[in-house]
């Protein structure tokens, strides 16, 4: 209930003057409003009565219709679209020359992004991409190549489609100081990226020198002077006999001769620490030098692995004893040196009497230097030579040596080897014979051959001819 003299209180139940509606009051329901407008709503009056908030229009007509020219809209009126406003005028602020270029320079930066990424990501793709390379091909990749000689010439060989595509994935993988000189292979359908990896790593072609035990060290740099993969000048003077290491070394394209002597300098000291290191008691070589020397005395006597730690202990018998070593090859170097005998120059009698310091026929004990290089199975066999009691060998005609303890039993196998000496040049002196007269025999019969030929174009001019004359009549 509302007390007519006491305060408004909203929420509560209002009279039938101010048009509210209490529920259970006779079932009667509110008058409706129209869509859109807020219904009225009650206010108390000066006098504490509740009054109702009067709408626009409600208002306009009670005050006789003075200033109310539109007349209420209905829900369908209300869905149309009404005019948009115009948009409000641009700032100042917004006019003003800095911001315009700001605001150019932001989109420019933004559109330069972008066209970078996109740039990026078809530059990758180009990048890691099959190459146009269809058939396997080397280049040399000269020491001292920038990246953009080396990407040309990569082009220009057809190994990647684009020297710039090629250039900037290089400095996107941050590996332009990473490419190698040397000689490299690349397979068909290699990338840019597999090819810049190829070089990167410096895996290139590798090539190699042989050098064979038993060489003087003038031969071996004559080996190293004909090889026209290697590169520079030899050095002026020869390294010494017995300080360089035969082997088969692989090089790439760019190393030079003085960095393979380097090399075989190196592993021979190398092995000889470890050699003479574990060498045996007893030995009557007493330093490094001494040791390689009657190494290559060993090398030469014998190219049978085999055999060389019996013929080194035949050696260290006869040093034992003070026996003079009596070693033919010391006999050749102490006449020819380094650049060694030539093959057609036969070993005479004066030769073994002649007094040379490498000469162990006249000479007691080992020569002054080595007369060769040894390899690793020499300096092997003097360090631990066989255990025996031979003082003598002799070849036996099978590429190896018969081994003696006596004089008498030398004797008798240099007998049999002079016989079967004498037997293989017989058989060498029929053999080349035998050449010869299938040599003249084959260019009698190419002459007959030729003159056949001849012949027979002579016989067809002249069959010609008269051909030619019985078609004229």
């Amino acid at each position: 209930m509302t007390n007519s003299d006491g305060p408004y209180k909203p929420g509560g139940p209002a009279d039938a003057t101010s048009g509210g509606y209490e529920p259970g009051n006779n079932g009667s329901q509110p008058e409706q409003q129209q869509f859109g407008q807020r219904p009225p709503e009650s206010r108390p009056d000066p006098s504490g009565q509740a009054v109702p908030q009067q709408s626009g229009y409600e208002a306009q007509a009670a005050s006789g219709g003075a200033g109310f020219s539109t007349p209420p809209r209905s829900a369908k009126q209300i869905l149309q679209p009404r005019d948009v406003p115009p948009p409000p005028k641009r700032s100042r602020m917004a006019r003003n020359q800095t911001v315009v270029f700001l605001n150019f320079l932001m989109s420019l930066l933004v559109f330069g992004a972008l066209a970078g990424g996109a740039a990026f990501w078809v530059g990758k793709l180009r990048f890691e991409e099959t190459g146009p390379l269809t058939k396997a091909r080397t280049v040399i990749i000269e020491e001292g190549s920038g990246l953009n000689t080396i990407a040309g010439k990569l082009q220009s060989a057809g190994i990647i489609s684009s020297d710039f595509i090629f250039s900037h994935g290089v400095k996107a993988y941050n590996a332009a100081g990473d490419l190698k000189a040397g000689e490299y292979a690349f397979k068909p359908g290699m990338s840019m990226r597999q090819v810049m990896e190829t070089i990167r790593s410096g895996k290139g072609i590798v090539h190699k020198v042989s050098i064979p035990e038993g060489l003087t060290s003038f031969q071996i740099m004559q080996r190293l002077a004909a090889n026209d993969t290697l590169e520079g000048a030899l050095p002026e003077t020869i390294p010494p006999e017995g300080s360089l290491m035969p082997d088969t070394y692989p090089f790439q394209r760019g190393t030079t001769r003085q960095e393979i002597i380097d090399q075989m300098e190196k592993a021979q000291q190398r092995f000889i620490n470890e050699v003479w290191d574990r060498r045996i008691d007893g030995l009557p070589v007493t330093t490094p030098e001494e040791m390689i020397t009657l190494a290559s005395i060993v090398e030469k006597e014998t190219g049978k692995a085999d055999e060389r730690p019996r013929v080194a202990s035949v050696f260290i018998n006869r040093l034992n004893k003070g026996m003079r070593l009596q070693s033919d090859p010391t006999i050749i170097y102490g006449l020819f040196g380094g650049e060694g005998k030539p093959k057609d120059r036969p070993i005479y009698r004066s030769d073994i009497e002649k007094e040379t310091p490498y000469n162990t026929y006249v000479i007691n004990g080992l020569p002054p230097t080595p007369i060769a290089n040894p390899g690793r199975a020499a300096l092997e066999a003097v360090a631990n030579p066989s255990r025996t009691e031979d003082l003598y060998f002799v070849a036996d005609g099978s590429g190896g040596h018969v081994f003696s303890k006596t004089l008498e039993e030398h004797n008798a196998n240099v007998t049999r080897w002079r016989a079967i000496e004498k037997r293989l040049q017989e058989e060498a002196e029929k053999a080349a014979a035998e050449a010869e007269k299938a040599a003249a025999e084959a260019e009698k019969a190419a002459a007959e051959a030729k003159d056949a030929a001849v012949k027979a174009g002579e016989a067809a001019a002249a069959a010609d001819g008269a051909t030619g004359d019985a078609a004229a009549q």
